[in-house]
């Protein structure tokens, strides 16, 4: 048995999967070996398996056994394993040490690497896998690379003819379940004359 993985906040008493064993008479199920934490509980005659507790990501997968006895019999039984998975939820968003970050860059440079912007997420695994990009290029005069999150201008500047400040609004978002959070950093950048 390999029931649908449930979310690490699946509340105690939760329906996991109904256990069957085709027997001429009535049997009694129990869990015999592998829930050493007694995450699971099982109903003794329907072969219902329901939660017993808050689940804690880190010990899951949990693969244990369930026995069906004869009733009348102890001596005849058969095992069956059942594999239960845990999603981890994407608890925690995207941060960047700072909200607003101030950087200059002189004018009639070509297009140059301007700063690095680094985001950490507290979640693990694919929740905490980020990826940059930026809400505002002012037409296309901005760019950040998704994976390293360096923030780059595309062109020279000219101090006379151009705004002498500029403010792009970058995001982290993780690839988190089941929904992507979003983080947000305001880089100024001021043009140097």
């Amino acid at each position: 048995y390999h029931p649908a993985p449930l979310s690490e906040k699946t509340p105690p008493d939760t329906f996991v999967v109904e256990i069957s064993a085709l027997y001429k008479l009535p049997v009694n199920y129990s869990i015999a070996s592998g829930d050493e934490k007694g995450y699971f509980i099982i109903h003794s005659s329907s072969g219902i398996i329901r939660t017993s507790k808050n689940l804690e990501v880190e010990d899951f997968p949990v693969n244990f056994k369930v026995r069906a006895t004869d009733s009348s019999n102890a001596t005849i039984f058969n095992e069956v394993e059942v594999k239960v998975e845990v999603i981890d939820e994407n608890n925690f968003p995207p941060v960047f040490p700072s909200s607003l970050l101030e950087e200059r860059l002189a004018e009639h440079l070509p297009a140059t690497q301007i700063v690095q912007l680094k985001a950490q997420d507290n979640d693990t695994g694919r929740n905490a896998f980020l990826t940059y990009g930026i809400l505002n290029g002012h037409g296309l005069k901005f760019r950040i690379n998704e994976t390293t999150g360096i923030l780059y201008s595309t062109a020279p500047f000219d101090y006379e003819e151009e705004p002498t400040e500029y403010q792009v609004v970058a995001y982290a978002e993780d690839d988190g379940i089941p929904e992507k959070k979003r983080g947000y950093c305001t880089v100024v950048i001021k043009i140097m004359d």
